[in-house]
């Protein structure tokens, strides 16, 4: 009977020490996966508040409406890289383009995080979710007369548009890890052209369609897509309702990037 008693002991001391080990098996493994959680929320996190610095770096810094001659900024960020991509902004009238300016973007990438520079908006989020955070310098009327007005002397005066166009002059191209401080000096001067009366559009050439899509659709144009020359990048074109008179003010803006 005692002998019987002590290989049950045993076997229950045994089960005990074999349900402890897989208790503890099973709880370091929960708190690895919860470690590994934390770790990609963290950088999750500090990936978002890189992409927010940058773009209110761009904002401080670029300043092509506001500023003229020389103005300094700095961009910092963790990780990434810096550099310039060809853009063009173009306006059409009625008979085709009318004019093309040589914008240039200034982009920050780092993995699927982007913020761009572009025509003077800023832009933040990957191309498939991108969002305008900064509005171009593109200024209308609320109100223009219709173009097929029956008695021209009873129409209303044409409404105004005004097509800002920052033009990146230069070539960027930084890479940074670990911590990355840029200083970025522009020299900046503008120069205004009447394109006179007529129906217009305007084409953004951009990597970023949809954000710019749903921002001209938010002001009430009519929204196309195009490849004008061919290069695979597509240019979201906003036409403008009625007849305007059209200014085309470009901010030529001298762009030099130094690291420290």
């Amino acid at each position: 009977m005692c002998i019987e008693l002590y290989y049950i002991f045993i076997n229950y001391a045994q089960s005990n020490v074999v349900g402890v080990a897989i208790l503890l098996g099973v709880v370091v493994v929960a708190l690895g996966s919860l470690t590994a959680g934390i770790g990609v929320i963290v950088e999750e996190n500090a990936a978002a508040a890189d992409s927010a610095r940058v773009a209110a770096d761009f904002d401080a810094a670029l300043d092509p409406v506001e500023a003229t001659g020389v103005h300094r900024g700095r961009v910092s960020f963790t990780d990434g890289e810096l550099q310039t991509k060809e853009r063009d902004l173009r306006v059409l009238n009625e008979s085709g383009t009318l004019r093309t300016v040589r914008t240039d973007a200034l982009v920050f990438t780092a993995g699927d995080r982007r913020v761009a520079f572009l025509a003077g908006a800023i832009v933040r989020g990957p191309p498939d979710n991108a969002k305008v955070r900064t509005p171009p310098p593109i200024t209308l009327s609320r109100n223009a007369p219709a173009t097929d007005a029956s008695n021209a002397d009873d129409a209303d005066p044409p409404g105004v548009l005004v097509v800002g166009a920052p033009a990146l002059n230069g070539s960027v191209a930084v890479s940074g890890s670990g911590g990355a401080s840029v200083a970025l000096r522009t020299e900046v001067s503008h120069r205004r052209s009447l394109l006179g009366n007529g129906t217009y559009r305007v084409a953004i050439e951009t990597a970023t369609p949809e954000a710019w899509r749903r921002h001209f659709e938010r002001r009430n144009a009519s929204v196309t897509t195009r490849d004008f020359d061919g290069d695979g990048v597509t240019s979201v074109v906003a036409a403008y309702p009625g007849e305007r008179v059209a200014y085309l003010v470009v901010h030529e803006m001298d762009v030099e990037v130094r690291n420290g």
